[in-house]
C-alpha cells in the first residue's frame, strides 16, 4: 500500500463501476408506440440481468423513464431494495455523473442509440457505434480509478 501510495495509483475507495445495458427486447407489433412494454422475450431477459447482476454489488440503478428500462432493471431493483434514478440521455454532465458515483458500482439502462454515446462520454473518446436494433445483449463495463479509465464490452445472452 505505501509503494502504491507513491507510484500515484488511486485508493480503492475512488475506483467506480460502470455497467451500461440497453432494455430488453420490446414489443414490436405498433412501430408508431413510442412507449412498448417488453415482450415475452424482454421479461425473460430481465429476469437474467437480474442474475447476472446479483454478485455485482449495484449500489446505484440509472433509467431513463420508458416502459421498456424500467421493466428490465425492476427485478434486479426490487431485488436490491434500489431506488431507480431517472435521467435523461440529452441532459447529462458526464463528469457530474462519473464524480457522483465515485467508489460505487452503478447500472444504466438506456437505448441503442444511446447507450454507447454514454459509454463514449465516459471514456472521453469515440469508441462504440450505436447498436444495432435487434442487439439487447451488450453490456459494456467502465472502469474509472483515479484517472485510469478502462473499458470493455461482452455480450451476456
Amino acid at each position: 500500500m505505501f509503494l502504491s501510495f507513491f507510484l500515484g495509483e488511486a485508493s480503492h475507495d475512488n475506483c467506480s463501476t460502470f455497467y451500461l445495458i440497453r432494455h430488453a427486447e420490446k414489443v414490436r407489433a405498433d412501430k408508431s408506440e413510442p412507449n412498448p412494454d417488453l415482450n415475452e422475450k424482454g421479461f425473460l431477459r430481465a429476469q437474467n440481468w437480474k442474475n447476472y447482476f446479483s454478485d455485482k454489488e449495484v449500489s446505484k440503478i440509472y433509467s431513463t423513464n420508458y416502459k421498456r428500462t424500467l421493466k428490465t432493471v425492476e427485478p434486479l431493483a426490487k431485488k436490491n431494495n434500489l431506488e431507480l434514478v431517472f435521467y435523461s440521455p440529452s441532459d447529462i454532465d458526464y463528469d457530474g455523473f462519473i464524480k457522483s458515483n465515485i467508489g460505487k458500482t452503478t447500472l444504466v439502462v438506456g437505448h441503442s442509440d444511446t447507450i454507447p454515446d454514454f459509454v463514449n462520454e465516459l471514456i472521453d473518446n469515440d469508441y462504440y457505434p450505436q447498436i444495432d436494433d435487434l442487439n439487447n445483449s451488450n453490456l459494456y463495463i467502465v472502469s474509472v480509478c483515479g484517472s485510469t479509465v478502462t473499458h470493455k464490452l461482452i455480450k451476456v445472452d
